[in-house]
């Protein structure tokens, strides 16, 4: 593969990175708005990778003994204390750490003062704590912030962060069990279980998201007719096209000037009828945002 060398650092680019960079640099320069949409690639890129065996392996060593290799536990018949071990570990890692992450730090800076909207299918809020305007934050999975009744008796969350605080206190690293049964959260309504607020089922309580969608969609249908929009897309893949890819393609269709750059290096691929308004990279986002700056990406994740 042929490659060319970052002026400002001297690191080799793979070929077709540097001319990535240098439209993205272009479009955005001339986009009026700019509406991020994310999947799980973003996160991972930013070093939070859900398959990531090791990091499973340093913060569940009792579920890697049993054979386990990724967070990706949806389905995994697990008991009630062992799985409320997991979900308390994972949540506390991935959407309570309070350091900055470099990664979500560079795109609000490469987005700066543009009129913006996000659009995520992540529940880990990286966005909103690294930045971005929470009220300007649609999240259609849900959040991992918060808990629902799996009935569910009533359309209401909880704060999820005094449920998990309890378990983590009573958890066992080694045995991955939670050592007390009243740390178990139960639905504080009618007693049932309890599950994280995201989408897995016609069960999810999407209320506490909707008004962002409302307001998203004014925000896309007041603009003015001469507005260009640019929609940056980073890691949304094919486990969930409807909630991300194709509602962002569909925006572009439908937006008269507007640009679609798509970000994933394992899909970058962009519909044809789009032609010269949307672009594929095929690389990841630290690796475009290391083209843009010229820096190297230091691993930042809270642990």
């Amino acid at each position: 593969m042929t490659t060319q060398y970052d002026t400002h650092n001297e690191f080799p680019l793979p070929s077709g990175l540097r001319a990535a960079a240098d439209t993205l640099r272009t479009w955005l320069g001339e986009a009026d708005r700019v509406l991020i949409t994310a999947g799980a690639g973003l996160s991972a890129a930013a070093g939070y990778d859900y398959g990531d065996a090791g990091r499973f392996r340093e913060l569940l060593p009792a579920l890697y003994r049993l054979g386990l290799r990724s967070r990706y536990l949806l389905g995994v018949p697990l008991p009630a204390d062992m799985m409320w071990g997991y979900w308390a570990v994972h949540i506390d890692d991935i959407r309570f750490g309070t350091r900055p992450n470099a990664l979500y730090r560079r795109l609000r800076e490469l987005v700066g003062d543009r009129d913006h909207w996000v659009m995520t299918s992540n529940v880990d809020a990286l966005f909103a704590r690294n930045g971005f305007d929470q009220d300007r934050i649609f999240t259609p999975q849900g959040d991992y912030g918060r808990l629902q009744c799996t009935v569910p008796c009533a359309q209401e969350t909880w704060d999820s962060k005094p449920f998990y605080d309890r378990i983590i206190a009573a958890y066992d690293r080694e045995s991955g069990r939670v050592t007390d049964p009243a740390a178990l959260p139960v639905c504080p309504n009618c007693g049932a279980d309890v599950f994280p607020n995201v989408r897995v089922g016609p069960e999810f309580v999407d209320g506490a998201f909707m008004p962002a969608w409302d307001r998203l969609t004014r925000w896309l249908d007041d603009a003015p007719g001469d507005a260009r929009l640019l929609v940056l897309e980073f890691g949304a893949g094919f486990n969930t096209p409807g909630v991300i890819r194709r509602p962002g393609e569909n925006i572009v269709r439908h937006s008269p000037g507007a640009r679609l750059v798509r970000v994933n290096p394992g899909h970058p691929d962009v519909p044809d009828d789009l032609g010269n308004r949307a672009l594929a990279v095929p690389f990841g986002a630290d690796d475009l945002l290391d083209a843009l700056s010229g820096s190297e990406l230091s691993d930042d994740r809270s642990v």
